[in-house]
């Protein structure tokens, strides 16, 4: 078998093309939850520190 008919007959196969294009898929949306989580991370983080802080004020103000 001729290296021009192996390369053909690869490039025919179509099998696996279905799966790579889910991989793909699958990697973008992966790549989309991972930047939305890190935002939400960040507000997330923002929010209890500022809870901290004003649990902090509010008990030294408390004891006074």
């Amino acid at each position: 078998m001729s290296i021009s008919r192996v390369l053909k007959n690869f490039c025919a196969e179509e099998r696996g093309a279905t799966a790579v294009e889910y991989a793909l898929i699958l990697a973008l949306i992966v790549l989309a939850m991972l930047g939305s989580l890190s935002g939400f991370a960040n507000a997330a983080t923002a929010m209890w520190t500022d809870v901290e802080q004003k649990s902090a004020d509010a008990i030294e103000k408390a004891a006074g």
